[in-house]
């Protein structure tokens, strides 16, 4: 029988609901799932969409077709003032808490540019660096109104020490041409960050490590109205405490689409898995979403960046 050395990297997914509102608390939770990853000796921590800043569900600020209600203006000023700047104190928060735990993250947040905001993931390194920062490229729905989009000049994986990571923002990974620019770059692990609770979403991640031969994380919030401390806050599917907004469904998929840690539901948790990288060659043996199988003499991806 053949032997190889086991390449081993343990990765894990934070399944946890914003403290909408609160920042504070918000950024409180943050710092405990940074501990317990490096108590669990994660080399990578992968958050949800939108945790920093939050996914406000079940409302719609007040807007009709050709009619905005100063209510609604109202809850995008308490929303926006939980977003993020680059450059502000706030992220040398998050940097200064990711250093203090020592673990590789992908992040989920929502930044504010101007009076914009952006629903974003960032990469860092161990010491706090910012490897990468991605704005959602299409938002979906509803969230058009309250997130701009994103440009061509900000899809570059991030470089890791283990390898490279990329990143696709809840239903940006239903974008075919976006993942072919991420396989392009041969990330060995591919984050997913999202707020999609459907039970479609697990296939949809094990056709993803299928596709480009990769290991998938996916984190999804848990959330349910009593994680809003704002009274006004009335989403539209109840507003009792223990009513569920976001179930959860985080998972992590192999390079060959096989479940390696299956959906979780219903709670908030950390997931963890060992990956064996050797696992992505031997995946790759009869497809490789950026060399053989490609064709470039038949196809070609034009990016405008």
């Amino acid at each position: 029988m053949v032997q190889s050395n086991r390449q081993v990297l343990k990765v894990g997914a934070a399944q946890v609901g914003t403290c909408l509102f609160d920042a504070a608390a918000t950024f409180a939770k943050f710092e405990d799932y940074l501990t317990r990853a490096k108590e669990a000796g994660l080399d990578l921590l992968v958050f949800p969409e939108a945790f920093i800043g939050g996914y406000p569900k079940g409302i719609n600020f007040g807007v009709t077709i050709g009619a905005r209600s100063a209510e609604g203006r109202e809850q995008f000023r308490l929303y926006a003032q939980d977003a993020i700047k680059r450059g502000s104190q706030e992220m040398s928060d998050i940097q200064t808490a990711v250093k203090a735990a020592g673990v590789n993250i992908v992040l989920g947040l929502i930044e504010k540019d101007g009076g914009t905001l952006y629903c974003v993931t960032a990469g860092f390194d161990r010491s706090g660096a910012v490897l990468s920062w991605h704005r959602k490229l299409m938002p979906t729905a509803m969230e058009r109104v309250i997130w701009g989009r994103g440009a061509g000049d900000d899809m570059d994986v991030a470089d890791m020490e283990f390898g490279r990571v990329s990143s696709a923002i809840c239903w940006e990974n239903y974008m075919p041409l976006y993942r072919t620019h991420l396989y392009s770059q041969g990330p060995i692990i591919h984050t997913a960050p999202t707020v999609d609770d459907r039970d479609v979403w697990l296939p949809t991640m094990q056709m993803i490590a299928l596709e480009g031969r990769c290991f998938v994380v996916t984190a999804c919030q848990y959330m349910t109205r009593g994680h809003a401390a704002a009274a006004w806050y009335n989403p539209v599917q109840g507003i009792s405490d223990d009513t569920i907004l976001i179930r959860g469904g985080s998972c992590i998929i192999s390079p060959m689409g096989e479940v390696l840690v299956a959906p979780v539901f219903h709670q908030e948790s950390l997931i963890t898995a060992e990956l064996d990288l050797n696992d992505i060659t031997r995946a790759q043996f009869d497809l490789d979403s950026r060399g053989h199988y490609t064709r470039p003499d038949v196809f070609a991806l034009d990016v405008k960046v």
